[in-house]
């Protein structure tokens, strides 16, 4: 006789108990992964030069050094840089929504021939950095005298192409009955847009304003090759000069950069825990369709 093997099934119960465990654990693996990098740009901003240049690794500062945060405050004009930094990035999210927009709902409700043909075209542009783009930008921009500007530095980001795509994804989901009422009452193609489409999408709005929002707070290599006037400099490129703040000379000043570092990214912190909720339905809204 053969014998037979029976496998045996774990309990309900039991798999119930191991799924949630294993969930748990890739949730915490992945948190500390994320969290770390944080964690020790604050350790970091603490710290003294002896110790961020010391061979053992501190976790955290033996004595935390606070007075490095009014160092970077007092040496370079951050808060010009943060001023600079605030208005292209309000220029950038004004312009990315209010052009997205427009764009999107032509691409989702307008009918004209080649729509599908530039939707792709847009769709294209995703796929091209500005690392390619950017001499011949650059040419025009000193041409027509915009170098050293708020305007400058703003002109290259003023189209998204991906808000595009996140606008048409979620104006596709409005059904056309809405816009056919709407018309029937006498209201104008852009009385219905951003009367009827604009707030339907309102998730998906914030979720483009935010993603502007932190593109241009972030941005750091067109305003590296535009901005030659330091009182013009962004958050990115100023507090670079930190490393050379001491009579023009490179020094081992981490602890002092990580300090201005923190400092510049407080404002992306507070603004994706205020929307963070409206960020997440915006793109599962977009995916929807």
């Amino acid at each position: 006789m053969q014998a037979t093997t029976r496998k045996t099934a774990l309990p309900p119960r039991v798999r119930h108990t191991v799924g949630i465990t294993v969930r748990t654990i890739l949730a915490v693996l992945v948190t500390v992964i994320m969290v770390f990098p944080l964690y020790w740009l604050l350790a970091t901003s603490l710290k003294t030069e002896a110790e961020v240049m010391s061979s053992t690794i501190t976790f955290w500062p033996k004595v935390p050094q606070w007075v490095n945060f009014a160092y970077v405050v007092n040496k370079v004009p951050f808060f010009r840089y943060m001023l600079n930094t605030a208005v292209v990035t309000a220029l950038q999210m004004t312009s990315e929504l209010l052009l997205g927009v427009l764009a999107a709902y032509a691409f989702s409700k307008g009918k004209f021939h080649g729509k599908h043909f530039f939707f792709i075209v847009v769709l294209g542009a995703m796929m091209i950095p500005i690392q390619v783009t950017f001499i011949p930008l650059y040419i025009v921009i000193a041409r027509v005298g915009l170098m050293n500007t708020y305007w400058g530095v703003w002109i290259a980001g003023c189209v998204s192409s991906y808000a595009i795509f996140l606008l048409r994804q979620a104006f596709m989901t409005v059904d056309d009955s809405y816009l056919e009422a709407a018309r029937v009452d006498g209201m104008g193609k852009l009385g219905v847009l951003f009367r009827i489409m604009v707030p339907m999408c309102k998730p998906t709005m914030i979720t483009v304003g935010l993603t502007s929002f932190m593109g241009g707070w972030n941005n750091y290599f067109w305003p590296k090759v535009i901005v030659k006037v330091q009182n013009m400099y962004v958050l990115t490129v100023g507090v670079q000069r930190l490393r050379t703040s001491y009579g023009g000379e490179i020094t081992n000043n981490y602890h002092q950069i990580m300090a201005g570092v923190l400092l510049s990214i407080i404002p992306v912190f507070i603004v994706f825990a205020l929307f963070q909720k409206h960020m997440l339905s915006g793109f599962t809204k977009a995916a929807m369709k």
